[in-house]
């Protein structure tokens, strides 16, 4: 089991993510644009720097839901390796069936 606060780091991490969407597209966007002058689009770039870390989409950690192990996770079911082959060879996933020929 991962500690408490690993969970909540990335929940919070979420949350920033969540709330400054908008926002980090808006000055991408802007950013990109040639048809702007250079003053304005470094004034953008300074203004996203200016953002949390945290709000940046690639700092967010997929985590398995049970046990909140960071790595060999399975994104359509939100578990990992270990907790998905458990919870599998015990029928507790719907459509799963252990493979045998």
């Amino acid at each position: 089991m991962a500690k408490v606060s690993s969970f909540e780091k990335n929940a919070k991490r979420a949350r920033l993510i969540k709330k400054y969407a908008k926002k980090r597209a808006d000055l991408k966007v802007k950013i990109k644009d040639s048809k702007i002058s250079d003053e304005e689009r470094f004034a953008a770039v300074l203004e996203l720097e200016a953002l949390p870390k945290n709000s940046s989409k690639v700092r967010y950690r997929n985590r398995c839901r049970l046990t909140g192990r960071p790595r060999g996770n399975y994104r359509l079911f939100g578990l990992s390796r270990i907790a998905f082959r458990e919870l599998a060879s015990e029928g507790q996933i719907p459509g799963i069936v252990k493979s045998s020929w």
